[in-house]
């Protein structure tokens, strides 16, 4: 084969990945509200074909198994959360502006996302008992816990005030407080929203002291 032939034959080869990680994103899209609603327990990769529309077949052609489908989509989930917050952490300039959009973001994604919340949840509590997802969670788990860095940081750099705990003290913090306050949502208490952006102000102040 001449080089200009292996070059297009490459370039052939990623838009055929190119395309297939594009599909298996509009699958995990279209499963994530199914999986949401009935946890990972509860879910197979027919139950999902069933409520989308999508047949059996192809979600076998595009995941090995419902384990490589529920990985894909809690991944494909949070890497969608993430960017949220990275908006904040580039649009803030001030501490208060920063500090007010964190809350903002997470007390929104609580009310209107609380089931995929509750399928992360799922997930990581299954990793416990089942080695194929852990490899999977840690890999989510270290995401989130830089995306809180990436907050506290700059909102320490705004405040001009030091941070006094490692990052993933920091993010054992939140997330602990996240899902504390998710538990209450889901239990029917109303004020658990507006008591987590409370204690996201109190957090942080705790957390990154004033000098």
């Amino acid at each position: 084969m001449t080089p200009v032939a292996e070059k297009n034959a490459d370039r052939v080869s990623r838009r055929q990945v190119d395309k297939f990680a594009e599909r298996r994103d509009q699958l995990a899209e279209a499963a994530l509200q199914t999986l949401s609603e009935l946890g990972y327990a509860r879910t197979s990769l027919r139950e999902i074909a069933q409520n989308s529309e999508f047949s059996h077949g192809v979600l076998h052609y595009y995941f090995s198994d419902k384990v490589d489908l529920i990985t894909h989509c809690v991944r494909h989930y949070k890497a969608r959360c993430v960017t949220r917050y990275d908006g904040v952490v580039a649009t803030a300039q001030t501490p208060e502006e920063l500090k007010a959009g964190f809350g903002r973001v997470l007390v929104d994604s609580l009310r209107d996302e609380a089931t995929m919340h509750r399928l992360w949840y799922d997930l990581r509590s299954q990793s416990l008992f089942e080695e194929s997802f852990r490899a999977d969670v840690a890999a989510i788990d270290k995401s989130l816990e830089n995306m809180i860095w990436r907050i506290v940081s700059r909102y320490a750099e705004l405040a001009g005030r030091t941070i006094t705990i490692a990052p993933a003290t920091m993010y054992a913090v939140f997330d602990g407080l996240f899902q504390q306050s998710l538990a209450r949502y889901l239990s029917g208490d109303d004020t658990a929203a507006d008591s987590l952006a409370d204690n996201v102000d109190q957090v942080l102040e705790l957390v990154i002291p004033a000098r």
